[in-house]
């Protein structure tokens, strides 16, 4: 019976997330693209322009180059749902890690089913990305364990303190990884906002009208979900918490946005170096300390 509750909450929670979520993504690339514009001395598009640009790909007539690309990009879109309802909800943090990483997964078969040769590129370099950060996500859900004594991320509202007092490493590592996560220069290897010419618009080359529209819902699900993971660490049983999580993950995002607008996109090879080496140092020590002391 308690099976059958949880089961019923995640997919409640998960239905909420998918209106919620989608609306927060929505407000958050628009916000994202007017501080960029002004980055740039640009006026820039109104907040609203992506749900403008969404509600344009949905009106448009539904084409594909085969039909199991559509297939693959909206379970890709259900999952990522459910991977929020799940974090969200209070649920199992590597389960929900888990999910989210089985839609990823499903994106990338879907630009491999495109055939074309920037979609190839796109998802061979979308999976390095998965290589290069899933390793932190990992250590994440570990040291969040450690931390609480269990998975479930509904036990920082109760805790005595915030759980990046403890894992601080673990915060770091997952700062560094945030930048792959958001697809954000220089790590911004497989799918651009800023349409590199060697890749055009990489794994959603293939991609057009509604399928396209549920890849941006996708993207902006992911963004909010990628930011719950980063305001837990700022959460504990005092009503303070809440501006102090609002506060925090303003500063982050806005220095996620300074980043993208001030470094060159790098290659691979680095890109994988570097995601193991903050991993193996700030995450790996953190946990290492946290068993052995």
């Amino acid at each position: 019976m308690e099976t059958l509750i949880s089961i019923l909450i995640v997919l409640l929670a998960s239905l909420v997330f998918a209106v919620v979520g989608t609306v927060l993504g929505c407000l958050l690339a628009g916000i994202d693209r007017k501080i960029t514009a002004r980055m740039q001395g640009r006026v820039g598009p109104p907040i609203l322009q992506p749900y403008y640009d969404v509600r344009k790909l949905l009106d448009k007539q539904r084409v594909s180059v085969n039909d199991v690309m559509g297939t693959y990009v909206f379970w890709a879109l259900i999952f990522t749902f459910v991977a929020g309802g799940i974090f969200f909800s209070g649920g199992n943090l590597l389960l929900c890690i888990f999910v989210i990483t089985l839609a990823e997964l499903l994106f990338i078969m879907a630009a491999w089913s495109g055939r074309s040769p920037y979609s190839d590129v796109g998802a061979s370099r979308e999976t390095l990305q998965v290589m290069a950060y899933e390793p932190m996500v990992l250590l994440l859900a570990v040291g969040f364990f450690l931390a609480t004594g269990t998975f479930d991320t509904a036990t920082v509202l109760f805790a005595p303190y915030p759980i990046i007092c403890s894992i601080w490493g673990v915060f770091i590592g997952l700062l560094f990884i945030l930048t792959i996560k958001l697809r954000k220069s220089p790590f911004d290897l497989s799918y651009s906002h800023h349409a590199h010419q060697d890749l055009v618009k990489g794994v959603t080359t293939e991609m057009s009208g509604p399928m396209l529209a549920q890849v941006e819902i996708m993207h902006w699900c992911e963004n909010i979900l990628f930011l719950g993971w980063v305001g837990m660490f700022f959460v504990w049983g005092s009503p303070i918490a809440i501006p102090v999580v609002i506060i925090a993950l303003a500063l982050i995002y806005f220095l996620e946005i300074w980043i993208d607008n001030n470094f060159a996109r790098v290659k691979w090879q680095l890109l994988l170096k570097s995601a193991w080496i903050v991993t193996l140092v700030a995450a790996g020590i953190n946990i290492a300390v946290l068993i052995y002391l």
